[in-house]
């Protein structure tokens, strides 16, 4: 059961008080307290666990600051969209708003190389009227002798970068809970240019400590991918993982699954679940074309396999598309032959925005029926 406090209810009001005397005497349930900080106000959701099933919502809903209560199922308690929950399906983070209503496109390089080549991705990408983008500086890799980024040693260049070009969000890929701090630490010092996404990448989407580390630092966002060779139930658990420890800024992303019935792609594409996700959870959704893919093959009418991936992934209702460019692919340290090259990245927005626009109207047809229907 979920308690949504009016906001501004905050800790030192006696409404809140009040209430939170009330729940700590119910028998079998513990309490647990999640805030989100606005600019103008501060939202309270109190996460009842235990022996709820007998608690009457009528009784606690009438308590002095309460706004709203919500029964949840037992699978995806935070996360999850549940009967007569109007929770929102976004958050705010630096300036940028993240939800199932809107769309971010986040083009960079797989991995950090050189501080040349990072200015002209932050560069192209301001030219292009884009805030938001990948930089990896952490690189998690199947061979122990392949190129794993540079790590701390390249985050103030990044950062100092990403501020003058105006890039207000990285998607930055973590392995390890000491990264987090290192990220922290670098943003302090370069005086807080930029804003990071922390991404879970899809080997790690198990690694139930790092998510619980992640989930108890509340201020950045996290991007989670899919796990390859599990199913979808397990990847959108270990998403509650990083909510169940207080951080529901969370951004679910599809990156194809391991297994040769994908070929000759690298992964086979899974974007199908795009809706799936949007209709079981309250997460934005993001779809990563450049890994499901793997190569920068075209087909005959002359697109890339990756935009045409990219545009199923829209018209199905993504929210965020991570694709990897580089300025020069051939001399990229990782995932070279899969990244876009600069002069492409125009005609790619493009067909980003073409797709968009196709869902935008697939969906305004589904509402007019919807509202026939009821007339």
């Amino acid at each position: 059961m979920i308690v949504i406090l009016q906001p501004n209810v905050e800790r030192d009001t006696e409404e809140y008080h009040s209430v939170m005397e009330y729940l700590s005497n119910l028998p079998g349930v513990s309490v647990r307290v999640h805030e989100e900080r606005g600019v103008e106000q501060v939202l309270t959701e109190l996460y009842l666990v235990g022996n709820t099933k007998t608690l009457e919502m009528d009784d606690i809903a009438v308590l002095p600051g309460v706004e709203r209560v919500v029964r949840v199922s037992e699978e995806y308690r935070i996360l999850g969209r549940h009967k007569d929950d109007q929770r929102p399906t976004s958050f705010n983070y630096n300036g940028v708003h993240f939800g199932q209503d809107n769309l971010h496109v986040f083009a960079g390089l797989c991995a950090v190389d050189t501080p040349e080549h990072v200015e002209i991705m932050m560069r192209t990408l301001a030219e292009h009227g884009q805030v938001c983008t990948r930089m990896g500086a952490y690189k998690p890799r199947t061979s122990p002798y392949s190129f794993q980024g540079h790590g701390k040693t390249c985050l103030p260049y990044v950062f100092e970068l990403a501020g003058k070009y105006g890039i207000k969000v990285i998607a930055m890929e973590i392995t390890h809970e000491s990264h987090v701090d290192e990220i922290h630490d670098a943003l302090h010092a370069t005086g807080n240019p930029t804003g990071v996404m922390l991404q879970i990448g899809t080997r790690n989407t198990q690694n139930f400590e790092l998510l619980k580390a992640v989930g108890r630092q509340r201020e950045l966002p996290v991007l989670l991918k899919r796990g390859f060779g599990i199913t979808l139930e397990e990847s959108l658990n270990a998403a509650e993982y990083l909510a169940s420890e207080g951080n529901s800024k969370v951004i679910f992303a599809l990156r194809g699954m391991k297994t040769n019935m994908g070929d000759p792609h690298r992964n086979f594409v899974d974007f199908s679940h795009v809706p799936v996700v949007k209709r079981l959870t309250r997460m934005p959704v993001c779809v990563d074309p450049s890994h499901s893919v793997g190569t920068r093959d075209a087909s005959p009418d002359g697109l890339l396999d990756v935009m045409h991936v990219t545009a199923q992934g829209i018209v199905a209702g993504a929210n965020m598309v991570l694709a990897d460019f580089h300025p020069h692919p051939t001399k990229a340290l990782v995932d070279g032959p899969q990244a876009l090259q600069l002069n492409e990245l125009s005609w790619f927005l493009d067909d980003v925005q073409i797709a968009r626009e196709a869902y935008e109207k697939r969906c305004a047809r589904a509402e007019r029926r919807r509202s026939s229907e009821e007339a």
